[in-house]
């Protein structure tokens, strides 16, 4: 259910994080030394700005309701502009340029725990890990009523979030209503440091085999990844399922290093070029050539940016075997400049290209931004003007993203769907647990009474299924059921972890590791050959 519970998420971070896979610029004052133009193009410059501000003062005095300038230059004139250019350009406002920052840096200072709205009202989805939330034992389905006695009625949840972040070491007050708890639970927390781990899951699936989850990259990624190969015992691994979905990207350098680990030292990871930037590679600089274990990575249609540029990468240089669906297409590069008020800009000025040559990029030209980010059709064509060779001489194609050697999607039928619309597993939980014990036995799994006391709640709430659905998919339903009960009793992590295991496209990845050594065997037999060739020329 990764695919169907991340779908509305994935789409709101691809059309927000994916636009931060480029360096960060030298700053507003290098912006203002290449921006020299003719006098003609001044001249028409300032034309265009007198007209601008002619029409402000019309509006401003004219218009129905009182003018908000920050909203009106912020929110409307600077991002009307950047969207006549291409889908990712983009300006930050103050707010939006500290959560930038806070992504790149792969933490901030809260409680720690994800939240969202349901019935005008603000809901815990999972405090995580170790958090001062998770300490204080606040629970999903938890309604957060105040925050330092502000009431959160008609607040949105980057609202309550701003209310709930603060200085390292501040108090905050948390009123909190929960499922079968009459008065409200007031929960009095000491703000923190929150790490955002962007390798969140690092494990053997069976002896040899390793699963590593790539989930953004931020300024520690290629850290993370060295420190859980560390953990792991990169020694012992036979082979390695690589999860790059839902992965919307961040920042270039880091996704360089993450592709370098597993590339010999000097091979091309990327390179990108502009109008007015020259073409510059990137190479492995940390690689080698004894890490030569197969690779499954996985991808799926919300993998964007530097994720594509590290499957990308993998691929060219038949390093490992894609999998999964083809990639979002994202392969602009933003160069972010900091400009005055703590606003930025993220603007694109180059593309990215694979080792062979493919370029990333999708295209936007050809109907709306709304359609580019919500109406990408299935089964994408290939540019058949766009093909070039993997090192091992087969045929890969570019402008469209990455396409996976693998095809493979998870197919849900009509009764899953119509459950995880409703958010139906998640809902249940907090008023499951609010008449039993949240202590579970280490290999627990939901009894016949629970599925009973769910199908009843499903039925109560209008759930549309016939019995002979629900006998069908007893298996599917239980194995919901734990992932959630598993966040309330024991932890994100565990339930991450169970999800992960019992994920059928990782079970299909992990079968697909002799295809991936096969691939490097072939690659290694060819280079030999050409290696030969090269001998009697000399």
């Amino acid at each position: 259910m990764r695919q169907i519970r991340a779908f509305v998420f994935s789409l709101l971070v691809i059309a927000s994080c994916a636009i931060v896979a480029g360096n960060f610029g030298p700053g507003a004052s290098a912006l203002a030394e290449s921006s020299a133009a003719p006098a003609s193009a001044d001249d028409e410059l300032s034309a265009g700005l007198k007209t601008f501000t002619s029409i402000y003062r019309l509006v401003e005095e004219n218009a129905a309701d009182k003018v908000n300038p920050d909203k009106a230059i912020y929110k409307g004139a600077v991002p009307g502009m950047l969207r006549t250019l291409d889908p990712h350009s983009s300006f930050f406002d103050p707010r939006d340029f500290q959560q930038l920052r806070e992504d790149q840096r792969g933490s901030y200072y809260g409680v720690g725990m994800t939240i969202q709205p349901k019935d005008s009202r603000i809901v815990v989805v999972a405090p995580f890990t170790g958090s001062p939330a998770y300490k204080a034992g606040i629970r999903p389905g938890d309604v957060i009523i105040e925050v330092n006695d502000k009431r959160t009625d008609g607040m949105n949840t980057s609202e309550v979030a701003d209310l709930l972040k603060g200085p390292k070491g501040t108090k905050v007050q948390v009123l909190i209503a929960r499922e079968g708890v009459d008065k409200p639970i007031t929960f009095n927390l000491i703000r923190g440091e929150i790490p955002r781990f962007s390798v969140q899951n690092a494990f053997w699936l069976k002896p040899g085999i390793a699963y590593i989850d790539v989930e953004s990259f931020n300024e520690n990624t290629s850290k993370e990844l060295e420190d859980a190969m560390h953990k792991l015992g990169e020694a012992n691994v036979k082979g390695l399922v690589f999860d790059l979905r839902d992965n919307p990207g961040g920042l270039l350098n880091e996704g360089v290093a993450v592709a370098g680990h597993f590339l010999r030292k000097g091979q091309t990871v990327v390179s990108h070029r502009g109008r007015s930037s020259p073409e510059r590679p990137y190479t492995a600089s940390n690689g080698s050539a004894a890490r030569d274990y197969p690779i499954v990575v996985m991808v799926n249609r919300y993998s964007a940016s530097a994720a594509e540029i590290v499957a990308g990468a993998l691929q060219d240089h038949d390093r490992a075997w894609i999998f999964g669906d083809n990639t979002f297409g994202k392969g602009l590069v933003q160069t972010v400049f900091p400009l005055s008020e703590n606003t930025g800009l993220a603007l694109t000025t180059a593309k990215y290209y694979t080792p062979s040559g493919r370029l990333i990029q999708r295209d936007y030209t050809s109907g709306s931004f709304y359609e580019y980010y919500f109406n990408r059709k299935d089964g994408a064509q290939k540019d058949s003007t766009d093909v070039k060779m993997t090192d091992a001489g087969r045929a890969v194609y570019g402008g469209n993203g990455i396409t996976p050697d693998e095809k493979f999607v998870v197919k849900y039928n009509k009764f899953q769907i119509e459950l995880a619309r409703r958010s139906a597993f998640r809902d249940f939980i907090p008023k499951y647990f609010s008449s039993h014990s949240t202590t579970l036995a280490k290999d627990w799994t939901p009894d016949n009474a629970m599925l009973n006391e769910f199908h009843d709640y499903a039925m109560k709430n209008n759930a549309q299924f016939t019995e002979a659905e629900w006998a069908e998919n007893n298996d599917w339903i239980k194995t919901q059921l734990k992932r959630e009960a598993l966040i309330t009793a024991v932890s994100l992590d565990e339930s991450l972890r169970y999800a992960i295991e019992t994920d059928p496209a990782v079970l299909k990845a992990m079968d697909s590791l002799p295809k991936a050594k096969a691939l490097l065997l072939d690659n290694s037999k060819k280079q030999m050959v050409q290696l030969d060739k090269r001998a009697r020329r000399d």
